[in-house]
C-alpha cells in the first residue's frame, strides 16, 4: 500500500479535478428518477440485496452501529441507512463535491456529519465504524495509487469486528472513458488481508430500462441469470 505522505500531491490534485469535472457534467435527470420504471426496479432489486447481506452477516440491528459512507454524494445512502433504523447521529458522509454536500445537508436529518474531502486522506479516527460502505467510487478513480490508498483508509477506519459493504460495476463502459470496471481480483488485491463475500447483482441497466417499463416479471426473471448482472455487491471484513 502507497502512504498517502508518498502519493504525489500533483496526482491527488489531478485526479480530484478530473472527477469533479466529469461529475459536474454528470447532472441527475430523469433516468434516475423513481418515476422511471427501469431506475426504480434496479433501486428496489438493490435495496433487497444490501438489506439482506447485511441481515445474513448479522449487521440488521443497524441503531446501534456507527455507518461512514465515502462518495455520499446528495446523502442517499446515509438517508437509506436511517430508512432502515440507523440513528442519524450515527451517520457520516465524505464526498468530493461541496455542492453534493450541501444538498445533502439539505435533504438528510440535521444529525447526520456530512463533510466535504477526499476519502483517501479520511479525518476519522482508527477504528471508529461498524460500517464503511461505498457505491459506486472506484469505478470513478481511474489511478491505481489513489485507489488503494482509499481502500487502506477505508480499512483503517474500520472496526476490528466491523465490515465494508461495496456496491460497484465490473464491467466497462465503452461509451463512458472516465469509469473502469473493478473486478473481483482487483477487489482482492484492494483489500489483500480480507475476507470477501461477493455477490452478483443489478440487471444490466441497458436491459432493465428497456424492458421495465413492459414487464417487471420479465427483468426479474433476466436478473436472476447471473450472467445478466453488471455488478458486484460484497460484504469486506479484516481477517481474524
Amino acid at each position: 500500500m502507497v502512504p498517502m505522505s508518498n502519493l504525489p500531491s500533483e496526482l491527488l490534485k489531478a485526479e480530484e479535478d478530473r472527477i469533479q469535472a466529469v461529475y459536474a457534467e454528470r447532472q441527475v435527470g430523469s433516468r434516475y428518477s423513481c418515476f422511471d420504471p427501469g431506475h426504480l426496479f434496479m433501486v428496489q432489486e438493490r435495496e433487497r440485496h444490501v438489506l439482506g447481506l447485511l441481515n445474513r452477516f448479522g449487521f440488521a440491528q443497524l441503531e446501534t452501529k456507527k455507518i461512514l459512507e465515502i462518495g455520499c454524494g446528495t446523502g442517499y445512502w446515509c438517508r437509506e441507512f436511517i430508512k432502515w433504523g440507523a440513528r442519524p447521529e450515527n451517520i457520516f458522509g465524505i464526498d468530493l463535491l461541496s455542492e453534493r454536500i450541501a444538498e445533502a445537508r439539505r435533504l438528510s436529518p440535521a444529525a447526520v456529519s456530512l463533510q466535504g474531502g477526499n476519502a483517501s486522506n479520511l479525518s476519522f479516527s482508527d477504528a471508529m465504524f461498524d460500517l464503511v460502505f461505498q457505491s459506486t467510487v472506484f469505478t470513478s478513480i481511474l489511478d491505481a495509487r489513489l485507489k488503494q490508498q482509499v481502500a487502506s483508509e477505508m480499512q483503517r477506519v474500520l472496526k476490528p469486528e466491523g465490515a465494508i459493504v461495496w456496491y460497484d460495476f465490473f464491467i466497462n463502459n465503452p461509451k463512458n472513458p472516465n469509469v473502469r470496471g473493478v473486478g473481483r481480483n482487483e477487489i482482492r488485491l484492494l483489500f489483500p488481508h480480507c475476507e470477501i463475500h461477493f455477490r452478483r447483482v443489478t440487471l444490466a441497466p441497458p436491459i432493465a430500462r428497456t424492458l421495465a417499463r413492459r414487464s417487471w416479471l420479465i427483468c426479474s426473471c433476466l436478473s436472476s441469470l447471473r450472467f445478466l448482472n453488471t455488478h458486484y455487491l460484497a460484504l469486506i471484513r479484516k481477517k481474524g
